[in-house]
């Protein structure tokens, strides 16, 4: 029974999620699946993949061909490398404890690659926030700037109609008075031939 060791595709619409399985060639893709040997989740970045070394290392020595991308995937996390020094191994050109130690020297080396990517890509988060940070910044000083002079011709209005009305109440405040002093002038001519009229009845007598 030809086996492969391929993808089988879960999670919801636009997020995928993947299985690592070990299936016969001629099942479904989804499908029945002989084994279970990790999981791949590319929605984050750098992709979060869990494998199964050794047993995927098992089928691969039992003839298991992986595909394309599975195997990408393997060799990512040091399957295919670990397959090798294993063959090595077993025509005796290499002790396993030079395989063993070889091997962790390989994923150490991977583990610092892949957490300087990590400290990369949080570097550059940083920045495009910083960035976007002072960019919202200047375009609210922009805003503000904009506003001033309107608030300023707000202002210069607001005191030229109080200056405006402070005249008008000045020139009524003159025209009353003015009005009260005539008034005030005219009062004692229509009242004097009152006055004056008993002294021209006593010339008569």
């Amino acid at each position: 029974m030809p086996v492969k060791i391929r993808l089988q595709r879960h999670g919801k619409k636009g997020k995928p999620f993947y299985w690592i399985v070990a299936a016969d060639a001629r099942a479904k893709r989804d499908g029945k699946y002989l084994e279970k040997l990790g999981t791949y989740n590319p929605n984050v970045n750098p992709a979060h993949i869990d494998v199964d070394v050794d047993g995927s290392v098992q089928w691969l020595l039992n003839g298991a061909q992986p595909t394309d991308t599975a195997r990408a995937i393997l060799s990512y996390k040091g399957v295919m490398m670990k397959k090798h020094l294993v063959a090595g191994v077993r025509k005796g050109a290499l002790t396993e404890e030079q395989a063993d130690a070889k091997f962790n020297a390989w994923m150490e080396e991977k583990t610092q690659k892949v957490e300087a990517k990590r400290g990369k890509l949080a570097d550059a988060d940083s920045k495009v926030k910083a960035e976007a940070l002072a960019a919202e910044k200047a375009v609210n000083e922009a805003r503000i700037a904009s506003a001033a002079p309107v608030v300023e011709v707000a202002e210069e209005a607001t005191a030229a109609i109080e200056n405006a009305e402070a005249e008008v109440a000045e020139e009524v405040s003159a025209i009353d008075q003015a009005v009260e002093e005539a008034k005030a002038e005219n009062a004692p001519a229509t009242e004097a031939p009152a006055a004056e009229a008993p002294e021209a009845k006593k010339e008569e007598e």
